[in-house]
């Protein structure tokens, strides 16, 4: 049974001009860091539009989500800020229902 999750991140990432590839190759990595973190219980690289993208994420508790606020993801969103897209918006949530992962 998948474990049930409280709270979130939906962050927004508009990629700079002529770097969208390379913003959706960065997200796709970004699985492969977030395999790593035992709290992250749900992720999701996404695409609103051409230039612009987003992750969100889900966890048990605002511990697992403080954690991965300081972790790698994190740290590589401030590393490639105004290299591949501008400044994210990341926005705290509150998971108020879900339909778990059978």
């Amino acid at each position: 049974m998948a474990e049930s999750v409280t709270v979130g991140l939906l962050v927004r990432i508009e990629a700079l001009p002529g770097h969208e590839k390379e913003v959706e190759d960065f997200l796709q990595q970004g699985l492969g860091i977030v395999e790593q973190e035992p709290n992250t219980v749900r992720w999701f690289a996404i695409r609103f539009g051409p230039s612009s993208f987003g992750i969100y994420d889900a966890f048990p508790d605002d511990s697992g989500r403080q954690a991965h606020l300081s972790g790698q993801v994190a740290q590589a969103l401030a590393d490639n800020t105004g290299t591949l897209f501008a400044q994210p918006t990341i926005e705290p949530v509150d998971v108020i229902a879900e339909k778990p992962p059978s």
